[in-house]
């Protein structure tokens, strides 16, 4: 039976980033992933955008791992060629009510220490933005948009560079501990056409929403250790004809979510959301990324606050994605979760749960952190 060093679960954005760099730390390596290609589910249904790590919990894993994310992204994505637009971001307060509400996020940005972030006037906000109705906005010049599958190309590339092997449509079945504790590894039962075993000292679930099922397939892993798995979605609403604006803006958050803002593409096409939809469901196969145009009523509401100039019948249906949470509705917002062998006790096994938004900045910080973790103090 083939022996490796490594196996990472799940070939989105994370996995991708963890999988590159175990290999270039030297680690044999193999990315499982049950779909017939990369980043197919969440990396391919979410903003794009490159957040500056203003919402978060100071000390907090959210907090510190975007802020390092942010700077070594835009890195990253210089130095390999990746497509960015760093389009800058105003989060606007559209009455007097909201200038505390602002104060405290500029706040929290600075503690978090968040760079290129200020308050401005709402006069200074329309000079950027004409057609904006707001009295006051934060100005968050590093936040953007990155080619969010052309990055993904590239960390494949540089995994595959590295020595390391992609195996798709391989399920994961099972995983059992070899030896006390996993002191000797794991085996590891992978489905598809051929259908495997191989054996791994390192066992990392990087599998987003899924964490928490691909979890309930390791034996000995304790069930009080893996979360429950709640589903919140998230529709998009495209805006027909040329955006208005050349900045993303974002409003006040909102229970769940940042509220239904404005991002733009890479080619400067402007979208709405995403909304925070709660699903009634208990596994992700149970999921329908069917938008319901019903739901764009509440976002012309939401929209007309900040702008607008906003028309009837300007949005689309366009597509919806979905939030890898582990916290309920009306919960205060979870962090991200590392659940390591000091954890669980299993040698070698991580389990990554709760990986939403800002993973996807986050993603070279997350595998920095991961590789930290798995060397040990």
């Amino acid at each position: 039976m083939e022996r490796l060093d490594c196996v990472v679960i799940g070939a989105g954005v994370v996995g991708l980033a963890v999988a590159r760099e175990m290999a270039l730390q030297g680690r044999e390596t193999i990315l499982l992933e049950r779909e017939s290609s990369f980043g197919t589910i969440s990396s391919a249904r979410n903003s794009e955008v490159i957040h500056a790590g203003i919402y978060y919990p100071k000390d907090s894993l959210k907090a510190k791992l975007c802020v390092e994310g942010n700077h070594m992204l835009y890195e990253y994505c210089r130095n390999h060629q990746v497509a960015t637009q760093p389009y800058g971001k105003l989060i606007v307060a559209t009455d007097l009510n909201q200038i505390d509400d602002l104060q405290a996020l500029l706040y929290k940005a600075q503690n978090n220490g968040v760079p290129e972030i200020k308050m401005i006037s709402g006069e200074e906000a329309k000079q950027l933005e004409p057609q904006l109705n707001c009295v006051a906005a934060i100005l968050s010049s590093s936040t953007g948009i990155v080619d969010s599958h052309g990055y993904m190309l590239s960390l494949l590339g540089g995994f595959e560079d590295a020595g390391g092997m992609v195996a798709y449509q391989s399920p994961l079945i099972s995983a059992k501990p070899i030896g006390n504790n996993a002191k000797d590894g794991f085996e590891l039962e992978i489905g598809g056409a051929d259908g495997m075993k191989i054996q791994t000292k390192f066992l990392i679930n990087c599998t987003g929403m899924s964490a928490p099922a691909v979890a309930q397939k390791i034996a000995s892993l304790n069930k009080d250790q893996i979360p429950k798995a709640y589903f919140a979605k998230g529709n998009y609403f495209s805006l027909s004809g040329k955006s208005p604006f050349n900045h993303l803006i974002y409003p006040i958050p909102e229970p769940g979510g940042l509220g239904v803002h404005l991002t733009l593409d890479m080619g400067g096409q402007a979208k709405f959301g995403p909304d925070v939809e709660w699903l009634e469901i208990d596994e992700e196969n149970q999921i329908d990324y069917t938008v319901n145009p019903k739901r764009g009523e509440g976002f012309y509401e939401a929209v007309r606050r900040y702008w607008p100039g906003l028309k009837d019948q300007a949005l689309q249906p366009d597509y919806s994605g979905v939030r890898a949470k582990i916290v309920p509705p009306n919960a205060p917002a979870g962090d991200f979760c590392f659940n390591t062998p000091q954890d669980h006790g299993l040698q070698g096994l991580f389990n990554l749960y709760g990986f939403e938004s800002p993973g996807l900045t986050s993603s070279l910080a997350i595998a920095k952190h991961l590789e930290g973790l798995v060397k040990g103090p």
